[in-house]
């Protein structure tokens, strides 16, 4: 057993990472020590990182014990780059957690500074090759071995690396991806090729942010919060002519932990009104806990917002659905009881009576049934089963309609019949469900009317016998 991690008590004692345990002891015998957990570990941190979004949206995983923050355009909102970074020190001290700050130009060079440099140092682009020249090789990112052969040829500063030819360089090295991987980090550190940030989620189209100067303690803190926030982020749309149709509350407590909820509309919206109405019912799902230090409020999946005329009145209403107020009505009901619980019927191209609509999520629109295919000569039934039941029947003839059938254990003799309808089958399904439907309109001695289909002709060779099936009831 070796050490995984040490302080800095446990380090001005000589222990180090990669000691042996045994040894570790002997030179501290009251060494507190506890059995590393990396899966712990790695969502541990995953939490601190999404709770340092509170100084940027853009937070990543920089390995196993590193947070990488872009806060490009941001460090004036917290009074600077220097106020920034003792804001974040004082932070995570508060809660018991050391930490090393570094602020570059590149993700390459931040890292380099918070692993070997002094405690919050800070470079810019014009100071970027010579503030790094002077920390180790271990500050490049690479792996052991490229270490190795490096100490081997004597470098062990990033500026030595520097002041070598690369050509020269790559012919030390056994490989030609071992020396691209060497000068990859090198460039990425120095600005010369780009290293993209991974967030761990996706940056906001918009955002609002609330610091609290005193943390809150009471849910209506959090809804009088959200009622500043949602009047700002939506004048911020309106102000780009967009709406938006996600929206994310988050509140970032005092003990590092973060929460939130989001919300869904059917079309994008940019009114303050509605965006609360949308919150009303999931705030409870907010626990202040020790306190909300700050809120936020985002928006994605933007569009823009096409302006609708209102009618004046019902009488000079047109007799289709108001789709502003359909979509406000599904709104509402998303809120109450989840995403995607409001459906819709939507015309698909398909003659196969039971393939010919479908349903989906309603997504604010409505559907243009004019593009549906025509259903054919013959009327359709009130209602349609969504699987065809299964007939026992017999014909006068065999091609003919149905002279009398047993459906659900009940004997039906047809006293009046129309048809046949036939329906071609759908060539691009597999052979074997390819057989033609001819339909008829039946009706029984007591009056009850059925559509009913022969599926399958005699002697066409394709799934034995025809079978019979009624598939809805007229009026």
């Amino acid at each position: 057993m070796c050490v995984a991690a040490a302080d800095a008590a446990a380090r001005a004692r000589g222990i180090e990472p990669g000691l042996r345990f045994a040894d570790a002891r002997t030179r501290a015998p009251d060494l507190a020590a506890e059995p590393v957990d990396r899966d712990a570990d790695a969502k541990a941190l995953e939490r601190l990182a999404l709770w340092m979004e509170r100084w940027s949206p853009a937070v990543a995983l920089a390995g196993p014990d590193s947070i990488m923050i872009d806060t490009t355009g941001g460090a004036h909102l917290f009074g600077g780059e220097a106020a920034m970074l003792d804001d974040m020190a004082k932070r995570l001290g508060r809660s018991g957690l050391a930490c090393r700050l570094g602020l570059a130009p590149t993700p390459g060079a931040a890292w380099a500074l918070a692993h070997a440099a002094p405690d919050r140092t800070r470079l810019d682009e014009t100071g970027l090759k010579s503030g790094l020249a002077d920390l180790p090789m271990t500050a490049l990112r690479l792996s052991e071995d490229s270490l190795t052969l490096l100490r081997r040829f004597g470098l062990t500063r990033i500026g030595q690396l520097c002041e070598i030819d690369r050509k020269a360089l790559a012919r030390r090295f056994h490989s030609v991806s071992a020396a691209d991987a060497v000068l990859t980090r090198l460039d990425q550190a120095l600005g010369q090729r780009p290293e993209p940030l991974d967030p761990l989620r996706p940056p906001p189209d918009h955002s609002v942010r609330l610091p609290c100067p005193e943390p809150l303690l009471h849910p209506d803190g959090i809804r009088a919060g959200l009622e500043r926030l949602a009047p700002a982020l939506c004048e911020r749309l309106d102000a780009q002519g967009e709406g938006a149709r996600r929206f994310r509350l988050a509140i970032f407590r005092s003990d590092q932990s973060v929460a939130d909820i989001t919300v869904g509309a059917a079309r994008p919206v940019h009114d303050p009104a509605h965006l609360l109405t949308l919150f009303r019912d999931r705030l409870e799902a907010l626990d202040p806990g020790f306190g909300v230090e700050l809120m936020e409020l985002e928006a994605s999946r933007t569009g823009p917002v096409a302006p609708q005329a209102r009618s004046l009145d019902a009488v000079f209403a047109g007799d289709g659905p108001d789709a502003a107020d359909l979509a406000v009505l599904a709104d509402r009901i998303t809120a109450r009881l989840g995403g995607r619980v409001v459906k819709i019927l939507k015309p698909v191209q398909s003659h196969w009576p039971e393939r010919a609509e479908a349903l989906s999520a309603y997504e604010g629109e409505l559907p243009d049934w004019r593009s549906a295919p025509a259903p054919g000569p013959a009327p359709r039934p009130l209602r349609l089963f969504e699987h065809p039941e299964s007939l026992e029947v017999i014909a006068e003839i065999p091609d003919g309609p149905p002279m009398r059938f047993v459906w659900r254990r009940i004997v039906h003799r047809v006293r009046r019949a129309d048809g046949p309808e036939r329906i071609a089958p759908e060539w691009w399904r597999p052979a074997a469900t390819r057989r033609a439907r001819d339909y008829y309109r039946v009706e029984d001695e007591e009056g009850r009317r059925y559509w009913i289909f022969r599926e399958g002709l005699y002697g066409d060779g394709r799934g034995g016998p025809p079978a019979w099936f009624v598939h809805g009831l007229f009026p």
